[in-house]
């Protein structure tokens, strides 16, 4: 099944979850489940609109500002004076209508000068930026934890596993001796100690059990699955292929997350937004002019008088001396704040790298056939314990160490997995797949 199919798959089963109350069964690998993560999430579609809304708001910038159209002195009825014989009379408007009609029109245009609306457009076209990258670090953000969700996962299933299979072998050697017990072969108080080590194991898987359930709960969540859905994930991919000669230089990955980091474009903006606010400011010191122009009916001696004007404030009293300021000590500050980002970001691609350098050595340091020969000698020890030829200590020791040493095992895994995705996060890319 295509990782499209699977989306389509849950996307139909999200719609119709209501219609059935048994749990339906998806198992996806990891790749299947980060497509349908990143596809269906709900925080990253609601994010992910702040960003037309920004361009909408640059789109505004664009606009010139209205024209003003106003009518004023229109008298709705003539006086007593204006219908006597000799009254005054104006040329009719349509036939001989509007004798005694007196109205004016007036247009009025604002001009911005000093370049303000170009200044503005720049100014929203950062705040546009910022919504692409405020979008990008939220996804960099809740990609490393539905990775870490995934991880946990895998290794809570694989740990399960263990312990099952180790529950399954205990439940015939318990029931085994049991019988034994009832035929006066053996002491009671064996039987005794086998029973509460499988009650032990019961209780770890029930542990495990109760975790997992958590995680996949908040897996189900971010990829906005039913709660109906049962969900696994398939082991694939819990050891990645990964060796130390094939980690880039720790100088390189610096660069590389200076271009891809987007908490530190935020910054990178930040510093941007503030100084071409501080442009803006400095341009509303130059005040705007409004262009008039007017028509008078029988406002004057004139019938139909037309004038011009123009309308200007006077920067006596208000120059924009405190915004400009406040700018201007904006600027000053969002450059500090962007050096502290850039030496935060340094330090932590620096402590991630060193990490994973350790987790991919703790991890080389374990001999590939380890694991092969604890299976081997846990088959032996079960074989040898049912033929009693080991006693009970001796079987229990081996199962401690043997479930120790299959953790460790499993937490190598799982740490190299962490440290790689935290890498990935520092930088600001999938560097390592």
């Amino acid at each position: 099944m295509t990782i499209g199919t699977r989306i389509f798959y849950c996307i139909l089963l999200f719609l119709f979850y209501n219609a059935s109350e048994a749990q339906e069964l998806l198992s996806l690998n990891r790749e299947e489940a980060e497509a349908i993560f990143l596809e269906q999430n709900l925080s990253l579609m609601a994010e992910k609109l702040e960003i037309p809304k920004a361009e909408a708001l640059v789109l505004q910038a664009k606009v010139w500002p209205n024209p003003s159209l106003s009518i004023e002195e229109v008298n709705l009825w003539a006086t007593q004076s204006q219908r006597e014989p000799h009254g005054e009379e104006l040329p009719p408007l349509f036939g001989n209508k509007g004798r005694y009609q007196q109205f004016s029109v007036g247009l009025e245009q604002l001009i911005l000068t000093a370049g303000k609306r170009k200044k503005l457009l720049a100014l929203e076209q950062v705040g546009a930026d910022k919504a692409q990258q405020y979008f990008e670090d939220l996804l960099r953000s809740l990609k490393i934890e539905f990775r870490h969700q995934l991880t946990q996962m895998q290794y809570l299933q694989l740990n399960l596993q263990v312990y099952q299979q180790q529950l399954q072998a205990l439940k015939y050697l318990v029931e085994s001796y049991k019988n034994q017990v009832k035929q006066g072969h053996i002491a009671k108080g064996e039987y005794i100690r086998l029973k509460a080590l499988e009650m032990e194991f019961n209780k770890e898987s029930n542990d495990l059990k109760r975790e997992l359930h958590g995680v996949e709960k908040e897996l189900k969540l971010l990829m906005r699955l039913p709660a109906t859905t049962q969900l696994t994930i398939t082991e694939a991919g819990f050891k990645p292929p990964l060796h130390q000669n094939g980690l880039s230089p720790l100088s390189q990955l610096l660069k590389l997350a200076a271009s891809s980091r987007p908490d530190l474009k935020l910054a990178q903006l930040n510093q941007e937004e503030y100084h071409r606010l501080y442009t803006y400011e400095r341009a509303k010191r130059v005040p705007d002019v409004t262009l008039k122009a007017g028509y008078d009916r029988g406002g004057s001696i004139l019938y139909n008088f037309i004038g011009f004007g123009l309308e200007i404030d006077l920067p006596i009293f208000d120059r924009n001396k405190g915004n400009i300021q406040a700018a201007a000590l904006g600027r000053e500050q969002s450059q500090i704040m962007l050096d502290q980002k850039s030496l935060a970001v340094e330090n932590e691609i620096a402590l991630a790298y060193q990490n994973l350098e350790d987790a991919l050595s703790f991890l080389q340091g374990i001999d590939p056939e380890y694991e092969t020969t604890l299976e081997q000698l846990l088959e032996n020890y079960n074989k040898n314990f049912a033929a009693k030829h080991i006693g009970l200590l001796e079987y229990i020791d081996f199962l401690d160490a043997y479930l120790e040493n299959k953790k460790i095992i499993l937490e190598a895994g799982k740490e190299l997995l962490l440290r790689k995705e935290e890498l990935n996060y520092a930088v600001g890319q999938d560097i390592i797949k």
